[in-house]
């Protein structure tokens, strides 16, 4: 049970590793870690319903997702091919594809799930009479 333990913490050890690195490597990281912040921070004024929270974490964790493995492809690409190289060119925008797909089908739920909230929301500030 012990080794078990070690393993575990182990293992999670290596995963936030993982995650330090992109943080630390990725500019666009941070614009995710920024997007991702306002978004929750929207939906907690909003008090959406446990349902749209959960549309919400999974469009979040969709892009994070996308991002991390681009950058573990990005990465395995660098060590394989060293020197410029077309095969690794295309592999590396096609992961970069990946992220744009992801954010892009990201922005789209955040946009169905807040939109009509959020319109609600600002209008009851900007025509408090209606």
């Amino acid at each position: 049970m012990v080794n078990f333990l070690r393993s575990r913490i182990t293992s999670f050890r290596h995963a936030f590793s993982g995650w330090w690195y992109v943080i630390r490597t990725q500019r666009n990281a941070w614009i995710h870690a920024v997007f991702s912040v306002t978004v929750l921070l929207v939906c907690l004024w909003l008090q959406i319903t446990r349902l749209d929270w959960a549309l919400i974490i999974i469009a979040i964790a969709m892009v994070w997702t996308a991002e991390f493995v681009n950058t573990a492809l990005e990465v395995m690409v660098d060590l394989a091919s060293p020197s410029p190289n077309h095969l690794a060119k295309i592999s590396k925008d096609v992961g970069a594809a990946a992220v744009l797909i992801a954010s892009i089908a990201s922005l789209l739920i955040g946009l169905l799930v807040l939109g009509p909230p959020l319109v609600n929301r600002l209008s009851q500030y900007y025509y408090p009479l209606r």
